[in-house]
């Protein structure tokens, strides 16, 4: 067995290395999961990044793996054998799955998403579930019922959010694979402040069957990594039409991966890229812009010619998304009831008097199972929805999407894709915004648009802010089902920057670093 095999160097290896030695025999699936179980045993004590650890499951299929190429079978995909984190919205047969709540606390689903089916015929090994803020509500993972997960480059600092936990999972090493779901920018703003690299597709291009629903119209599930290409390789596992979701599209096979190919081969000669012009300046960090400016640059020397769209109705994105996705959310969450599954208070006592109705009991099982910013969504929501208010709030903020879907369609006749900040700035301390909700949803002024488009966008690495020293991701938006596109680019400006700065390896928090060697 080769030095490569030490449970160092296979925790830093890409899906497409691992991949790749397990199929040559190099080394096992088995040996794979166990060094990244091993490693998750090491440092996720700091970082919290996992709910919950299938260890045993996880070679168990490690080990099919192993037996089916042992018989001389293909590979069930290129990526057989590669480990993975779960977000835990997404239900795994026999898994614990929490949405991050209290309310689901050790709920067992009886079936599998349709994504997880997916990664498990694609002989994906999942290593266990990801933390979240619950129901996907937040963008620090300070949210979540089960305490926040830490910024692998800063233990101190938040990894985004919602889907922190996959985020940080990644960054620290601990997968090198995940999956996540974005609402508003749940893949994307945690990618940005972790230095990794998360795709939203197409609304409607990965199925939603078995995705606990945040916001129907919004949530959509999407792969995570440390690499455009090993992104793309999950994008095209995942992705397809499902029967089983009412939302889903019926589209010709992504092949994600070759875009990648595209890009890294041909470069960007003839690719015009728009920059948005509401997607900058006030709310946005100094280091955050400069590190634009330099993307941008560098875009430019890969022959993309840079033109400027303009988007005017963005600048009322934020309030349309806050009336939109509370509205649904409010309607969705409705089924937490106390009755079917997931927790039931009974022995709450009201004004002295012992809960007695199915009211009483509905009432305190909310109460004391959902927290303060689901609560607050909630209210929001049914507020937004009631009668007399319906067409006042929810109705106008529909509108409102309308001519955001609009602007888009003018600035792709100008451009191919569009780009912008991913977030308008670097991780942010632990606690620092947590008990200001309009100082939180700000943090996704920059990915709310392609959300309420349903547009496919995604968040690479471009490099650290010079003011804090911590990661900046480029956020690259294609026209609907413009995956291709995107991920060319993508792959393009990844390459550019390796060559330029190296191989962009996290700079981890000392004790993340000790644990590592």
């Amino acid at each position: 067995m080769s030095d490569h095999s030490t449970s160092a160097a296979l925790v830093r290896s890409t899906a497409v290395e691992l991949a790749a030695g397990i199929a040559g025999g190099e080394y096992t699936a088995v040996e794979v999961a166990q060094a990244h179980l091993d490693r998750i045993a090491a440092v996720d004590g700091d970082v919290h990044a996992f709910l919950h650890v299938s260890g045993e499951l996880a070679l168990q299929q490690a080990a099919a793996v192993d037996a089916a190429r042992a018989a001389g079978e293909p590979a069930a995909s290129p990526l057989a054998g590669v480990p993975l984190a779960l977000k835990d919205i997404v239900v795994q047969q026999g898994v614990p799955t929490t949405a991050g709540s209290k309310i689901l606390e050790g709920w067992i689903p009886p079936y599998d998403a349709t994504v997880t089916s997916r990664l498990r015929d694609a002989g994906v090994v999942i290593l266990g579930k990801t933390n979240l803020d619950e129901f996907a509500m937040g963008s620090s993972t300070e949210n979540s019922a089960y305490g926040p997960t830490r910024n692998p480059w800063d233990l101190t600092r938040i990894p985004g959010g919602s889907g922190g936990g996959s985020a940080a999972a990644l960054a620290a090493f601990e997968a090198p694979l995940a999956i996540g779901t974005d609402t508003g920018g749940s893949i994307r703003q945690p990618a940005s402040v972790t230095g990794t690299v998360g795709a939203k597709p197409t609304y409607g291009g990965v199925s939603r069957y078995g995705v606990i629903a945040l916001a129907s119209s919004l949530d959509q599930v999407g792969p995570c990594a440390r690499t455009v290409m090993d992104t793309a390789l999950l994008h095209d596992v995942i992705s397809g039409h499902d029967p089983m979701d009412s939302t889903s599209i019926q589209f010709a096979y992504l092949n994600a991966t070759k875009a990648v190919e595209a890009g890294r081969a041909d470069g960007l000669q003839g690719v015009k890229i728009g920059i948005v012009k509401e997607l900058s300046g006030e709310g946005y960090q100094a280091g955050v812009m400069e590190s634009f400016t330099a993307a941008v640059a560098t875009l430019q020397g890969l022959g993309a010619e840079i033109v400027e769209v303009s988007c005017p109705h963005f600048r009322y994105a934020l309030a349309a998304y806050y009336l939109i996705l509370p509205s649904e959310c409010s309607s969705n969450l409705a089924r937490f009831d106390a009755m079917r599954y997931g927790l039931r208070t009974l022995a709450d006592v009201r004004d002295g008097h012992a809960l007695v109705s199915a009211e009483d009991v509905m009432s305190a099982t909310r109460g004391a199972g959902f927290g303060a910013e689901v609560k607050r969504r909630i209210m929001l929501g049914t507020y937004a929805l009631s009668a007399g208010y319906y067409d006042a709030y929810y109705g106008s903020a529909q509108k409102v999407r309308t001519l955001i879907r609009q602007d888009f369609e003018n600035a792709y006749a100008a451009a191919d894709v569009l780009i912008s900040p991913a977030s308008p700035v670097t991780a942010f301390p632990l606690g620092e915004k947590v008990d200001d909700p309009m100082a939180m949803y700000l943090n996704d002024l920059a990915t709310i648009p392609g959300s309420l488009a349903g547009i496919p966008a995604m968040s690479v690495p471009s490099g650290l802010a010079a003011d804090t020293g911590l990661p900046v991701g480029l956020q690259i938006m294609g026209p609907t089902l413009g995956e291709a596109q995107m991920y060319r680019v993508a792959a393009a400006f990844e390459q550019a920057y390796i060559v330029a700065n190296g191989s962009g390896v996290p700079a981890l928090a000392p004790a993340l670093e000790v644990s590592a060697r």
